[in-house]
């Protein structure tokens, strides 16, 4: 393990140094292939889109890289489907609006609560024309039907001790 350091006189320092010279050869490779080889040409890499400045370019809009950004995350049907929340005014008219409101988007179905049964089964009715109305206006949404709730009936069973029956009859008289 131990290495004998020559003198330093004239005849052994050349002899060094040419030694070290060739160690480092044989370790690193030869510095003077790579010197005078074939020089590589650097490639123009290809024009991304999403690039904002370049060659004979305008920055793109604030729009543009929007939609591309929530198209390339995957927020078009979520966020199509909150507009389409948003909107149910537009899309079901404002007397309808004013007696539903849209509840949730599961499964690509649709559901909207009404304040009584007789708008449940008057919107149930008009299905077809609302179905249109969004498949136009929001298709990325991907709705593909749509469910009416009436009103919640009130529930006769209290306390710890009901029990499953026939339900409640004639309690009135």
């Amino acid at each position: 393990m131990s290495q004998e350091i020559p003198s330093t006189s004239s005849g052994n320092a050349s002899s060094l140094s040419s030694s070290v010279y060739l160690r480092f050869k044989e370790v690193f490779g030869d510095a003077t292939s790579r010197r005078y080889g074939p020089r590589k040409r650097r490639t123009r890499e290809t024009v991304v889109e999403s690039e904002a400045y370049g060659r004979g370019r305008d920055p793109k809009g604030i729009a543009d890289v929007m939609t591309a950004m929530t198209s390339e995350l995957g927020w078009a049907t979520p966020l199509a489907k909150s507009d389409l929340l948003m909107a149910w005014r537009e899309i079901a008219g404002a007397d309808t609006a004013e007696h539903s409101f849209p509840l949730d988007v599961t499964d690509s179905v649709l559901t909207v609560q009404c304040d009584s049964t007789a708008w449940a089964t008057q919107l149930r009715h008009m299905r077809t024309m609302i179905m249109t109305r969004i498949a136009q206006s929001y298709p990325d949404a991907g709705i593909e039907s749509v469910r009416f709730q009436a009103p919640h009936a009130p529930s006769w069973k209290k306390g710890s001790r009901s029990i499953p029956g026939r339900g409640p009859r004639d309690t009135y008289g």
